[in-house]
């Protein structure tokens, strides 16, 4: 896993959903201390807003793409 924020924010769209996998696994599989618990729900909320800002990233480039074929067809 990777240990500082500044890391986590480095991380590609497929590592960081990958890791969100793992630390999902952990906590299901159970027997983790209060402690050890929280900090994996935190880094795993870490993870899923990095996810987020991909995905949304990627859907802004979809939509101006769409948009800027559709303009091309309007000429």
């Amino acid at each position: 896993m990777t240990d500082s924020p500044q890391d986590l924010g480095k991380l590609d769209y497929e590592h960081a959903r990958d890791e969100l996998v793992t630390v999902v696994g952990k906590l299901e599989a159970g027997g983790l201390s209060l402690e050890e618990s929280l900090a994996l729900w935190e880094r795993g909320e870490a993870l899923a807003k990095i996810c987020d800002r991909h995905l949304a990233g990627a859907r802004e480039r979809v939509e101006t793409a769409l948009a800027a074929a559709e303009s091309a067809d309007e000429r």
